[in-house]
């Protein structure tokens, strides 16, 4: 008896499979959790995830706290959207949301006489700009000389990172501290004011802009269209008359402004400091949201919630239960493996047959 095993690619996708394979797979991945919860700490499993999500939703104030970590990373993830169906592989979101938070520290520090509704417009403008240079510098090398662009956005991570510790010397507050502290404390010149009566409200409303542009811009625009037919084929695309090059600078700015955008939500809009560690990882933890959603927006905006649950209900099982804050990041490794592996299952077919071994005569 012979196995005979085809994978083979699905044509179409139904949306309903979609759903069903992702919640299949968070299940399993919270089986598995549990098996490991009480394997390494005896403890309840269903008493771990209770206070992961009392550590993230608990009260009004860890309740906001996971809206706007939430919303950082939407936006980020929605910023790389243009960038990955055009096939270029940004993976410097990290480095644009940090150039976009420098943009918005230094207008904080040295204009702060300026109306306030002027320096956040400058704020936000500013921090676009510095992001989509950000994302410009590489497209330029793509374009012109064929660049690796993974290894090229990864590199512009650290330069960013090394310009930031360059403006802490002179920033420094208070000096010999080697950080900036609060700015702007006493005034709040260019902190993000609350809208509605909701302290991240601006959050809000800059985040619904922005991702409903990016969402207008590929599905309804002359340019969204271009940067498709570039994803499928250059030569294709040139062959219809588009130029490859302009195309990919010119979604690179946009990706990179969306990026520079996340930093000024998290420079004017939260913690009104600047450091290195100000992305917190978030560029790269949006790579991860883009391609489990298949650039669906609704699909980013769940999965960006599901893993600043974690995140932020690491610290109370933590305090809870004296366990590491590593424990909450192996239980979200877990549940990523299973939602990645039910990728497959989403785009491929398995087709398994026995056929009988034909004998020799």
């Amino acid at each position: 008896m012979i196995i005979d095993i085809r994978i083979s690619k699905k044509d179409e996708i139904p949306l309903g499979h979609t759903i069903g394979y992702r919640i299949f797979a968070i299940i399993t991945a919270l089986i598995v959790c549990s098996f490991i919860i009480i394997g390494i700490t005896g403890l309840n499993p269903l008493g771990v995830f209770r206070e992961i999500i009392n550590g993230a939703w608990g009260t009004n104030r860890r309740f906001w706290v996971t809206i706007r970590d939430m919303l950082v990373l939407f936006l980020v993830a929605e910023g790389l959207v243009p960038a990955f169906k055009m096939r270029f592989w940004n993976i410097g979101a990290e480095g644009q949301i940090l150039m976009g938070g420098l943009a918005s520290a230094m207008l904080m520090i040295y204009l702060p006489f300026l109306p306030h509704w002027l320096l956040l417009t400058a704020i936000i403008i500013a921090s676009c700009l510095a992001g989509m240079l950000w994302g410009i510098i590489p497209a330029i090398f793509k374009a012109k000389y064929n660049t690796n662009e993974s290894l090229f956005t990864l590199m512009m991570n650290y330069i960013a990172i090394q310009l930031i510790t360059f403006c802490i010397v002179f920033w420094e507050n208070p000096a010999g501290s080697n950080t900036v502290g609060i700015i702007n404390g006493t005034t709040n010149a260019g902190w993000f004011p609350p809208v509605f009566g909701l302290k991240y409200g601006v959050n809000i409303l800059l985040v619904i802009i922005a991702v409903s542009f990016i969402k207008y811009y590929l599905t309804a625009t002359k340019q969204g269209y271009e940067l498709a037919v570039v994803g499928e084929s250059w030569n294709t695309a040139k062959y219809a008359g588009i130029q490859v090059s302009t195309v990919i600078i010119r979604t690179m700015a946009v990706s990179g402004a969306i990026c520079g955008l996340a930093g000024a939500l998290v420079v004017s809009g939260a913690s009104h400091t600047i450091s290195t560690s100000l992305a917190g990882g978030r560029g790269f933890t949006a790579i991860i949201v883009t391609w489990m959603s298949s650039f669906n927006t609704l699909s980013m905006l769940c999965i960006s919630l599901l893993l600043v649950t974690m995140e932020n209900g690491a610290i109370q099982i933590a305090t809870q239960f004296g366990l590491n804050e590593n424990v909450s990041e192996i239980l979200t490794g877990i549940i990523i493996f299973f939602l990645i592996s039910s990728d497959f299952f989403i785009h491929y077919s398995i087709a398994i047959q026995k056929k009988k071994k034909e004998t020799q005569k």
